[in-house]
């Protein structure tokens, strides 16, 4: 057993694998059985029925891609790869509450299929969709919502770019010749090679600006740990070795540091021709793990000089709120950018003090937590008098009662996983009508 992700069952052959150099044993319908993942598996759990991890929970890499592409996944076994045999039949069962389940042999269940038609859209607050895969972007466009809280571009680096954006600049500081043949052969036809980066995010990008058109569809630039971006070929050649890359060197912080400059420059590239060239100015942009006001503003003025000015052909760019600083100096933050964006999962870790890539603590976890949810509140409440506010995080889909305290407290947006959204809104709706019912008098 572990933490399930989804409310679903599946079945499939068990496939244990230690790295991503085995993906090619992995076949369609089968279920990806190892220790944890990592960008390095995303191209292949596409093809997944499901996925077993030993560690990780919740919040962990194969939690949020099994949410992003509607897989099964049951994280944080802990034992996992030693109890499941490769190749027998096993089914995984999330479909009993917050613990998943692994059975042995193919089970027998009922589906139940809802008309998502009926679901009441409630006009404040949005319910927002955060979404990762441009493959499943005109799919979930059809679901109701009211655009996109959260893009998250990783997804397209890692799948398809695969290469990271400072070996395409600095082509000779890459030495291995392997991976300079896989660099040559991805970027064959593009006489420069940086222009296959903006390229494929461009694509990327505008197809979900597209299936969601004229709703906004908020982007949050690139937020790859330093492990994250040594995976991606070349990688290892322009990232630092971090003991703790999950507060190091991410976010705004690279933004406009030397190690990472020209890449950034690539990202804001494409985010202009998406917006400006293609016409797809409901892309708003974000910035994540931005530390300072200070540093907020280096990156404001560095976008600035790209092209991607505040305010220009109605661009707005937001700041995740994940980091205590930016809730106690709310108002500060607020001068440089254009709304906040509640990050539960980061902003938990950092109350808390907890390194959610940690199986060992990872129990510790709670974005319920007395001392998380007040901060929370302290930014809804700021950010009210202030700018627009939304939430992205996991929560608000798994508790009506955290739900309520978001609308009671007057946030603007909640952003779900897909497979969280209409129960998401039926949270929002029973939130609104418990906050009607309290406003109306008592019947004598």
């Amino acid at each position: 057993m572990g933490a399930a992700i989804g409310n679903g069952i599946t079945a499939g052959r068990a496939r244990v694998l230690k790295t991503p150099d085995q993906a090619n044993l992995l076949k369609e319908g089968e279920i990806l059985v190892t220790e944890t993942t990592s960008p390095d598996w995303d191209p292949v759990l596409k093809k997944v029925a499901g996925i077993v991890t030993n560690n990780g929970g919740r919040t962990s890499h194969a939690a949020i891609i099994a949410r992003e592409l509607g897989a099964v996944a049951v994280v944080g076994t802990t034992n996992g790869t030693y109890n499941i045999e490769d190749g027998e039949m096993i089914t995984i069962c999330c479909a009993e509450g917050k613990t998943g389940m692994v059975y042995r042999g193919k089970l027998e269940w009922t589906e139940t299929v809802s008309d998502v038609s009926k679901t009441h859209l409630p006009v404040h607050p949005k319910a927002q969709l955060i979404i990762a895969d441009p493959g499943q972007a005109f799919k979930l466009s059809m679901f109701p919502n009211h655009g996109v809280g959260l893009m998250r571009i990783e997804f397209i680096i890692a799948n398809q770019i695969g290469i990271h954006p400072m070996a395409l600049v600095h082509f000779n500081r890459v030495l291995d010749e392997q991976e300079r043949v896989k660099i040559a052969h991805l970027t064959a036809g593009y006489a420069d090679k940086k222009a296959y980066f903006v390229d494929k995010l461009v694509q990327g990008v505008a197809t979900i600006a597209a299936a969601f058109y004229p709703k906004d569809v908020i982007v949050r630039m690139s937020d790859f740990k330093t492990n994250e971006y040594a995976g991606l070929i070349g990688g290892r050649y322009f990232e630092p070795k971090e003991e703790n890359p999950m507060i190091g060197f991410r976010g705004a912080s690279r933004y406009y540091d030397d190690h990472y400059r020209d890449g950034f420059l690539l990202e804001c590239e494409a985010m202009k021709v998406v917006r400006d060239e293609m016409g797809f100015n409901n892309i708003k942009l974000m910035i994540p793990f931005c530390r300072t006001v200070k540093e907020g503003q280096k990156v404001i003025d560095l976008m600035s000089s790209c092209g991607l000015k505040r305010g220009l052909n109605d661009l707005e760019i937001f700041v995740m709120a994940e980091i205590p600083s930016n809730v106690l100096l709310a108002e500060e933050f607020a001068e440089v950018f254009d709304g906040f964006s509640i990050g539960s999962n980061d902003l938990t870790q950092l109350t808390l003090g907890i390194d959610r890539d940690s199986a060992l603590i990872a129990g510790l976890f709670d974005e319920q937590d007395a001392a998380s949810k007040q901060l929370i509140v302290m930014m809804i409440q700021k950010a009210n008098k202030l700018k627009k506010v939304g939430l992205c995080g996991q929560a608000a889909s798994d508790s009506e009662t955290f739900t309520r305290l978001l609308v009671e407290t007057g946030i603007d947006s909640i952003a779900f996983n897909a497979d969280a959204l209409i129960k998401g809104i039926e949270n929002i709706n029973d939130a609104l009508k418990s906050c009607k019912n309290k406003s109306q008098p008592s019947a004598v």
